[in-house]
């Protein structure tokens, strides 16, 4: 029976029933198991609602008779460990909690949805208690999580309780974001709801009615303001034998692309050109070293499989429009300080690099540190904007964020991107032409670029800029890969005309070089219309070239250099 794609299903169970496809990383239930209160934290769409779940399915009790159907396929399900469906399990989402009005209505939100998901387990362990725990739905979540809490430690024959919470952070970091401090510090005070509730939780691992405490969330902010109510957490973030629990590696996404390719009787010849895209645009995450293996965000593959399963090719629109909606963090983080904003952007957006100090990139920090300018790598780095580039800086993990970040550039700098370009993007269609392609965008779109930002140009901005402009036109005939690498070294951009479209086995590779205005004058003692092309940059280019007919003998390859001068013009060379 053929697999589905299943994408932004994070109910596990629901992916068994309806034959979804499923990376199996049940191997980490194993690695859990030997941590106490483990707390993990991911970017959102990275898998962290369906790992919850599936550690729901495993240790309920409740699914002891499912456990075949469950684990059968997988890892966990042949290697079980003595804890499988040994528990009582309380799943808490705080992403549901409204973190609006006051600190008394956002108090009766938690209390409401804490009280029903203990009512749950209630109700479905009634034949255990004997109607000895009565969940009072108006009542405080803690004082009712300690009835449950009592009635289990009286009795040894009872089951403990296994808590898991999803999202622990979701409500508070609203608050945080939205510069709520004063009730962002209500509700981590001694005697707030939040903290009475995380000492409940810590009373309880201390008794054993509790058997483990499970938390994921996004950013290590809520839970160090709480340590004192809190201060059994193990965090197992940054540690290298959890750095793939969530994400996909490369050989998770190759079998996953073998199952694909095989169920839907996909043109095998059309691998490749699929595999570089899916590499381009959503691996390159670096989470606890950068020497380490990149993952893959998971949601965004499968949400590109689910297009690619139904259209058959390659979506015109690769980045999910979910992903855009975390540029909302950059506005709330810097909502205080635009020139902070323009500056953190700026430099991303033309070098793809900024410093950053290791020894703060922590397990946890504290709110007032969140807003420091100094932490902002930091900061998103944990939101999932930013990776490890090395020890000293982070940069943009893949053309996904790339291209967003520069349409917040777009957007602070007001470049327009959607009037006067569709002439010369059609021109293009109808006959390919790189110098006529490039001198639109030179006309269009460099020279909105205020004075400023000419004193910071570089290779990357104009290619980058380049890339992004022409993907909002010309994503229907083409891919493009930036810095892709070769034996003799990384081609700056390449254009891949689409297996399925006119231009399919075109592929361009471009080499793009950049001079300041002071530096071309030294250098070369001459005017832009008479600047020849380089002996080094032709030598450079064919290094790559050579790379590339090796891999795509059948390919029709072409080699040009673009040389930027400052912001007085261009040159495009046809390296022949």
């Amino acid at each position: 029976m053929k697999k589905q794609v299943l994408y932004g299903t994070s109910n596990y169970e629901e992916i068994v029933r309806k034959n979804g496809y499923f990376v199996d990383k049940t191997n980490y239930i194993e690695k859990l198991e030997q941590t106490s209160n483990p707390v993990f934290l991911r970017p959102r769409r990275f898998g962290k609602s369906l790992l919850c779940r599936m550690l729901e399915c495993y240790y309920d009790i409740n699914q002891q008779a499912d456990f075949e159907r469950l684990f059968g396929h997988t890892y966990i399900g042949q290697n079980p460990t003595p804890s499988r469906n040994a528990f009582w399990v309380l799943l808490l989402n705080f992403s549901t909690v409204k973190p609006t009005g006051t600190l008394i209505d956002i108090e009766k939100r938690f209390d409401l949805i804490c009280n029903l998901r203990m009512k749950t387990v209630v109700d479905r362990n009634a034949s255990w208690l004997n109607d000895q725990v009565n969940i009072i739905m108006n009542g405080e979540a803690s004082a009712n999580l300690q009835t449950l809490l009592n009635a289990i430690e009286g009795h040894d024959e009872l089951p403990r309780l296994y808590v898991i919470i999803d999202e622990y952070d979701n409500f508070v970091n609203q608050l945080i974001t939205a510069h709520k401090d004063r009730l962002y510090r209500e509700l981590t005070a001694d005697d707030s709801f939040l903290k009475t509730f995380f000492k409940t939780l810590k009373e309880g691992r201390e008794t054993g009615a509790i058997a483990n405490v499970f938390v994921t969330g996004v950013l290590p902010i809520t839970i160090d303001d709480m340590a004192s109510g809190y201060n059994i957490a193990n965090f197992i973030t940054l540690q290298p034998e959890f750095e793939s629990m969530l994400g996909f590696t490369q050989t998770e996404v190759d079998h996953l692309l073998d199952q694909v390719y095989h169920d839907y009787e996909i043109e095998p010849s059309t691998r490749r050109e699929v595999q570089a895209v899916i590499k381009n645009h959503y691996d390159g995450y670096h989470f606890v070293t950068s020497e380490g293996e990149p993952l893959y965000n998971s949601t965004l593959v499968m949400y590109f499989l689910n297009r690619f399963t139904k259209e058959k090719t390659i979506p015109k629109q690769l980045t999910d429009l979910n992903l855009k909606t975390e540029l909302s963090w950059v506005r709330r983080l810097t909502a205080a300080n635009p020139q902070q904003t323009a500056e953190f952007v700026d430099q991303l957006t033309l070098s793809n690099q900024i410093e950053y100090d290791d020894r703060l990139l922590v397990d946890k920090f504290n709110m007032f540190q969140f807003f420091d300018k100094r932490f902002f790598p930091v900061s998103f780095f944990y939101l999932g904007m930013l990776t490890r580039q090395d020890d000293f800086y982070l940069k943009l993990p893949n053309l996904n964020m790339q291209q967003i970040f520069v349409e917040y550039f777009n957007e602070i700098h007001r470049i327009d991107v959607s009037t006067h370009y569709t002439a010369f993007m059609q021109r293009f269609v109808n006959e390919p032409n790189l110098e006529e392609l490039f001198a639109g965008y030179w006309e269009q779109y460099v020279s909105q670029l205020p004075e400023a930002i000419f004193q910071q140009v570089n290779e990357n901005f104009y290619r980058t800029t380049f890339f992004e402009l022409c993907s909002r036109y010309l994503s229907r005939w083409f891919v493009w890969h930036v810095e892709r690498s070769y034996p003799q070294g990384k081609s700056d951009l390449e254009f891949v005309g689409k297996y399925n479209e006119k231009f399919a086995g075109l592929r361009w590779v471009i080499e793009f070089k950049y001079y300041s205005n002071t530096e071309f004058r030294k250098k070369f003692k001459t005017s832009i219309e008479q600047f020849k092309l380089q002996d080094e940059d032709t030598a450079q280019i064919a290094g790559y070239v050579e790379g590339l007919t090796e891999e795509y003998p059948e390919a029709h390859i072409s080699q040009f250099v673009i040389y930027c001068f400052g912001n007085q013009g261009f040159r495009v060379f046809a390296v022949k």
